[in-house]
């Protein structure tokens, strides 16, 4: 079925895909919003992709736990241990986190790592969007989300080496999964198309809602590919660095600051043609891009972007992907002061703006 032209369907980023990858073309051939520039070395400023606060929930106060699918068969120990302590570093490191607490009017904020955990089972070849779904469901259902404050949390599902990532909203039907309530659940209004990390896709994020009446829960996830080049070839993910486990930081760096500044962006995809919709989303841009979204665009060659950067405690060095930041209008590395508050920017950019034509008038 063809869709209605005549309506403007909110549909913003919320994954992590490669430049001009055959993934980036498909999502940004969907992508939608309706109408209401210390930088990265290399790249200009970008005032119009200044990312502008729609009115939806935010994180402040990250708490985060990172699943392993496909057991500990599937995973070597040392990059595990190496995953879970970066990425830990980078989410509370001072100098990274004065870039993202301009988007919170406090100008505070923090991450907490909860202790990781194996997810039992085979290493499975796909995993759609649907599958993660359903393992969210299930962690619920088997009551091992018990004391998590879902306001505030993101379940990270790590896939291991070979596995391929889709956005495809059914289950696979294959062993990362048992048929759940997602398998049933009712379809989006407007269904992803298959684009996987063998053509681009790193990662995204989204939400699960669960329970009903006052018992019902909104929990948010990230999900993110073993970036790395196959013995066969194959690229699968956004392989930047020469380890992959430090892709696997760098894109959970990316997700997770999405998904504490925009948490709600599935809803407003869910919403579709819904005047309300933009109301369940918190920071992005005029084009529907998120923080992370528009660094990875713009960056020719992407090691502009996603770099391993010092820590502020002088601990060694970690890898990410650089966020945007209204506070210089494009990419920005650690700063050693915070940056200003976005909306007080805006606001002063406003207030001009009127002035302006206010003297022009006069």
């Amino acid at each position: 079925m063809k869709k209605n032209k005549s309506k403007k369907l909110v549909r913003p980023l919320r994954v992590l895909v490669a430049p001009g990858s055959k993934a980036e073309k498909g999502f940004f051939e969907r992508v939608s919003m309706p109408s209401p520039e210390a930088i990265a070395p290399g790249i200009g400023t970008t005032p119009a992709h200044d990312l502008i606060f729609h009115g939806g929930h935010t994180i402040a106060d990250l708490i985060f736990t990172n699943f392993y699918v496909g057991g500990a068969e599937s995973w070597n120990a040392s990059d595990r241990d190496s995953i879970d302590k970066a990425l830990a570093a980078a989410m509370s490191d001072a100098g990274l986190n004065n870039v993202m607490s301009q988007y919170y009017p406090s100008g505070k904020i923090t991450s907490t790592s909860r202790p990781s955990q194996m997810l039992q089972g085979p290493r499975p070849a796909v995993v759609s969007q649907g599958d993660v779904e359903n393992l969210v469901e299930q962690l619920f259902t088997k009551e091992e989300l018990t004391g998590v404050d879902f306001a505030s949390a993101v379940l990270n599902f790590m896939l291991p080496s070979g596995t391929i990532l889709n956005t495809d909203a059914a289950p696979t039907g294959g062993s990362a999964t048992q048929p759940g309530a997602a398998a049933t659940r009712k379809k989006r209004s407007f269904p992803e198309e298959e684009e996987d990390s063998t053509q681009g896709l790193g990662g995204y994020h989204g939400s699960v809602h669960v329970g009903s009446g006052d018992s019902a829960k909104t929990i948010y996830y990230a999900v993110g590919v073993f970036s790395e080049t196959l013995p066969d070839g194959t690229v699968n993910g956004i392989p930047v660095f020469d380890q992959s486990w430090k892709n696997v930081v760098a894109t959970f760096y990316h997700e997770l600051n999405e998904a504490r500044t925009d948490p709600d962006v599935e809803d407003a995809i869910r919403a579709g043609n819904d005047p309300n919709a933009t109301k369940f989303l918190g920071w992005t841009s005029k084009q529907g891009e998120e923080c992370g979204d528009f660094p990875v665009f713009e960056a020719n060659p992407l090691s502009q972007v996603f770099k391993e950067v010092k820590l502020t405690d002088g601990s060694g060095t970690v890898a990410v992907q650089f966020q945007y930041s209204d506070a210089v209008h494009g990419p920005e590395g650690p700063r050693a002061t915070a940056a200003p508050f976005a909306g007080q920017l805006q606001a002063k950019g406003a207030s001009q703006a009127h002035g302006g034509e206010q003297r022009k008038r006069s």
